[in-house]
């Protein structure tokens, strides 16, 4: 019997400080009794009713192993509260697909700042991070990435749509400011140009919220952006931005694990398993035109 995780919400009743934008956020989204935070600033999410997996001998059965999964509420259509409250988005959906799948594990949501996420990795507060996570040599020299994409990406530059300068390169945007999130592979992306140019480029550090983004480039404290093909329809709905230029890299989209453990080698191979039915059936197609507007689940273009 397939198990799903519970639309319902509980959370640790440890101290909590949420951010006022989250705090906000979730008031006006109508969260009622029941909702708790945990000590990370982040949402638990269980299920209390999930059965045990995998029967075992008659009359007993083996109890699923709980998996905490990162994730995030601040990226439109990838990770969010709805209206309702509820996290969903992209990617959690499709975490949640696969805990259909994998009997053997138990899914439990835990949300935090994008900046947190692969620290709470690192320290072991969860168990893979699910946050369109671009696979590239920085982070591959310290952490664990399945093998099967479930996404790709094509990183190009974000200016005001009344910018009417000719721009096909960072190299034509030297000494301007540039946007973009800590421990993003944006920010890497500009860090590595700046250490391979002299720094010519400005980088400004935001919070990482998606609305950010179109209010200071419209309004002219930054310049321009890094975005994927996907995701400026998402951030900037109103379309007071473009994308300009050739495409400066392109990566799969992999999830995050810890490195040199063997528990997280078994359970990134046991996605990559329910990665690949996903796909072969066209769930992850359909998943991505739901929520992306289109099938961005395969290198072409």
């Amino acid at each position: 019997m397939n198990r799903r995780l519970s639309p319902s919400w509980t959370y640790s009743a440890r101290p909590l400080l949420l951010s006022a934008a989250l705090l906000a956020g979730l008031a006006l989204s109508g969260c009622g009794a029941g909702t708790n935070a945990d000590a990370n600033g982040g949402i638990t999410e269980t299920d209390a009713a999930k059965a045990s997996a995998a029967p075992g001998a008659e009359g007993s059965a083996q109890p699923a192993k709980k998996i905490i999964v990162g994730t995030g509420t601040q990226f439109p259509q990838v990770c969010f509260i709805d209206a309702n409250g509820k996290l969903t988005g992209f990617d959690v959906e499709l975490v949640r697909e696969l805990d259909k799948r994998l009997p053997a594990y138990e899914f439990e949501f835990q949300t935090l700042e994008f900046k947190s996420l692969l620290l709470s990795l690192e320290t072991g507060k969860i168990d893979f991070a699910a946050h369109e996570f671009e696979k590239n040599p920085e982070r591959t020299e310290k952490y664990l990435f399945n093998k099967e994409p479930y996404a790709h990406w094509r990183n190009k530059i974000v200016v005001a749509k009344d910018n009417n300068d000719p721009i096909e390169s960072l190299a034509d945007l030297h000494g301007k400011k540039f946007l973009t999130s800590p421990t993003s592979a944006q920010a890497q992306i500009l860090e590595n140009y700046n250490k391979e140019h002299g720094d010519p480029l400005k980088i400004v550090y935001s919070s990482g919220v998606a609305n950010d983004t179109v209010n200071q480039i419209t309004s002219g404290r930054v310049d321009a952006a890094l975005a994927a093909d996907f995701s400026l329809s998402l951030i900037d709905p109103q379309g007071k931005l473009k994308r300009v230029g050739k495409a400066l890299s392109e990566a799969d989209i992999l999830f995050v694990f810890r490195k040199n453990e063997p528990e997280s080698q078994k359970l990134a191979d046991d996605i990559d398993a329910a990665l690949k039915e996903v796909k072969a059936d066209g769930t992850l197609a359909k998943l991505s035109e739901q929520w992306l507007g289109a099938d961005f689940t395969s290198e072409e273009d």
